[in-house]
């Protein structure tokens, strides 16, 4: 009976192993979820557009993270109302990172077309989803 129960609670502690997220894939999704949540309370009339990157090429991720992660200061909430939430949104999309330094890419934030903050957003998002 014992060496039952004993299995029963290894394979039961194994299977909760195998099924868990990694730390990284939890984050990612934090931030994604963020990024959703950015897109309706910012400001997107009268506002600053910025820099865009799109159709990413191959070894220039690291740039477009950083131009994302400039462009991300800049956003501002459409209302006054909204901006605490909308402080810690950013400050949790901020925090995102990558460095390869093996890249190097021939490209500039200034390169990027510009464009409305909520596009803006939605290319940091579908960035995300690579």
């Amino acid at each position: 009976m014992k060496r039952m129960i004993i299995f029963c609670m290894l394979f039961f502690c194994s299977t909760m192993v195998l099924t868990a997220s990694s730390p990284r894939t939890l984050k990612y999704k934090q931030i994604q979820k963020k990024i959703r949540d950015l897109e309706s309370m910012v400001k997107d009339k009268d506002a600053e557009l910025l820099h865009t990157p799109e159709s990413l090429v191959e070894g220039c991720l690291s740039t477009a993270v950083t131009c994302f992660k400039k462009g991300i200061q800049k956003l501002q909430p459409a209302s006054s109302q909204e901006n605490e939430a909308f402080a810690k949104a950013i400050r949790i999309v901020s925090k995102f990172t990558y460095k390869d330094p093996r890249e190097h890419c021939e490209f500039t934030c200034e390169s990027y077309e510009k464009k409305t903050p909520k596009e803006f957003l939605k290319g940091f998002e579908n960035l995300m989803k690579m």
